[in-house]
């Protein structure tokens, strides 16, 4: 079960928080660019101050940089649209960088993070740095991946996502927590790239299909390496996640997401060929994209999210009740499509 505790005490074996030790709260109210509620967010000097308490060393299993720069916390939180009192749901917020720009917002933020040394001193953290919000925060010591059931229904998640889980945990939330509505997760500028790829781009994908069943995906800002410790290697990028309803077929998420798998396993290959193990065969894959109104030459990348999910409909039509191919368009991507579309089948724009 995970840890839940609203206590803004973090364990200490002296009976007194590690950060008081080195940085009095007089001092952390009196620095420049306080609110009058005695709220600062962390600076470089903090987050290596907070790491060399806590004997931390970054490690890149758990995909661990954190933001050293109050500008761009704030930047992060305003392109967010955080409004006061709401509920906000944070994954890996580290050592609190921008947990503590969430709180500065009026957010109750509830922070998930998998490294118990972490877990528990971000109450402290908070405590010390925004001692009149240190109540609106509640840490959940779990990975996130395993996150089903939350203290509250967030309507928003704003996030820095470790680099090597980022798209799964995304997914993961998207799925099993349907009261968000918004989400604004910063990234790997790569894999931003491909979260917001429309179908027939270079960069279109398993991660940009399976984003659009639940949302419209747009990047929103780039971010430099030199705001984290430690330096990346590589650039990261804003998305937002805005949710939408999912295409109106027959066929539900989980079919739907294995006609995806399939399609991209082997992205060069015709749907025909490229389905053939997930229909039983090249025979009837072709069949099933007839019905489901795709060419079978098409390759995946040039279907949106509402193709493949007529395509998964498409393979659970009894043979009695098999009629005219259903109609799709892959000119508009992403869209759901509407009743009284074209009867043509897909056509390829070109060579396959």
């Amino acid at each position: 079960m995970p840890d839940r505790s609203w206590s803004t005490r973090a364990p200490c074996s002296s009976g007194t928080s590690p950060w008081r030790r080195y940085l009095r709260l007089a001092d952390v109210r009196s620095s420049p660019g306080n609110h009058e509620d005695g709220l600062r967010l962390l600076t470089t000097g903090d987050v290596r101050r907070l790491a060399e308490q806590l004997d931390l060393r970054p490690t890149k299993t758990l995909g661990q940089n954190f933001v050293i720069d109050p500008g761009t916390v704030r930047r992060i939180v305003r392109t967010a649209g955080v409004q006061p009192s709401q509920v906000v749901v944070e994954v890996g917020p580290g050592l609190g960088s921008l947990t503590l720009g969430l709180l500065e917002a009026g957010a109750h933020v509830i922070a998930i993070e998998v490294d118990p040394v972490l877990a528990r001193a971000l109450p402290a953290t908070v405590a010390t740095f925004a001692p009149e919000r240190a109540d609106r925060l509640q840490v959940l010591t779990q990975d996130a991946m395993t996150v089903r059931d939350l203290p509250a229904q967030p309507d928003a998640m704003v996030a820095n996502l470790p680099y090597n889980v980022a798209v799964p945990v995304l997914l993961t939330f998207l799925e099993h927590q349907p009261s968000l509505r918004d989400v604004l997760v910063m990234v790997q500028a790569e894999v931003a790239d491909r979260l917001v790829a429309p179908p027939g781009s270079r960069t279109y994908g398993v991660p940009s299909a399976k984003a659009a069943w639940y949302a419209s995906a747009t990047r929103a800002g780039s971010i430099g390496r030199s705001i984290f410790w430690p330096v990346p290697g590589v650039d990261s990028a804003l998305v937002r996640l805005v949710r939408r309803p999912s295409p109106a077929a027959a066929a539900g998420r989980e079919q739907t997401f294995a006609v995806i798998d399939a399609a991209f396993a082997q992205r060069r290959k015709t749907l025909r060929a490229a389905l053939a193990g997930w229909a039983g065969s090249a025979a009837a894959a072709e069949q099933i994209l007839i019905r489901a109104g795709v060419d079978p030459t098409l390759r995946g990348e040039r279907l949106d999210v509402a193709a493949f999910a007529a395509i998964a409909a498409a393979a659970q039509v009894p043979a009695a009740d098999r009629g005219a191919p259903a109609a799709i368009s892959a000119t508009e991507p992403d869209a759901l499509r509407p009743e009284g579309a074209e009867s043509d089948v897909l056509r390829p724009e070109g060579p396959s």
